[in-house]
């Protein structure tokens, strides 16, 4: 019996862009972690094939990011390549916006990862902002999160004070891709793609609540998942 070569992940993010808290907490997890991990700068990502090899991708928290384009080329790679996918914070705008410009051709989601002015009109500030204090979600039943959960009322650390308008977010969520929890002003606060081995996003941060060797359920099932793509654990049955 061959023996499977170590998973890869890939970290797609500005390190330490912002002084971002998280960053912090996911390298020392990392260390920990029986897989290669590896930092992609978004500023490195001008064609797909530089995450060739990579068994998951992370887009970590961190935006605005030095290069959007190269963050939504990460996101359709693993969207199209059927790569375990995690967003958290600023990766989960990113999924959002680059299924609306990729996927479904939204007008307004055209060109924003080219020209930030066309983000901006789509930009609004959260009517909550929590700055690394807990909020409750509601979770969708039957969705990917709540079996992650096992349940469908959480509380969730949040460090984000924007969001994308009301009127884009409910645009951008049509055919695969679906919204899975709401804060209490029944704002969207994860995505998910069905039919995907893993994709998953979240405006709320995980890694904030983590800490080595005991990671937050949605990382752990994450993990699992890059585990599996790359053969170092069997497929589960269905």
């Amino acid at each position: 019996m061959s023996v499977s070569a170590q998973p890869r992940l890939a970290l797609v993010g500005d390190r330490g862009n912002h002084d971002e808290p998280s960053h912090p907490k996911i390298d020392a997890m990392r260390e920990q972690w029986d897989l290669a991990t590896e930092w992609i700068p978004t500023t490195d990502i001008h064609e797909p094939s530089v995450l060739d090899g990579f068994d998951g991708v992370w887009v970590v928290p961190g935006a605005p990011y030095f290069n959007q384009k190269g963050v939504h080329l990460a996101v359709r790679h693993a969207r199209e390549n059927q790569l375990p996918f995690l967003g958290t914070c600023g990766g989960f705008f990113s999924a959002l916006i680059e299924h609306a410009q990729n996927v479904l051709e939204l007008p307004d989601a055209i060109g924003v990862d080219e020209d930030p002015e066309k983000l901006m009109p789509l930009v609004t500030p959260l009517k909550c902002s929590f700055r690394g204090e807990k909020a409750p979600l509601t979770v969708k039943e039957g969705s990917r999160l709540a079996e992650i959960y096992g349940t469908t009322q959480v509380e969730e650390i949040f460090h984000c004070d924007y969001g994308l308008t009301d009127t884009f977010m409910d645009a951008a969520h049509q055919g695969s891709l679906q919204l899975s929890a709401w804060d209490s002003d029944e704002a969207p606060r994860a995505l998910e793609i069905a039919g995907h081995p893993f994709f998953l996003g979240t405006l709320f941060q995980p890694e904030l609540s983590s800490a080595p060797g005991a990671e937050h359920k949605i990382l752990k099932a994450f993990l699992t998942a890059v585990r599996t793509k790359a053969g170092a654990l069997p497929a589960p049955t269905v």
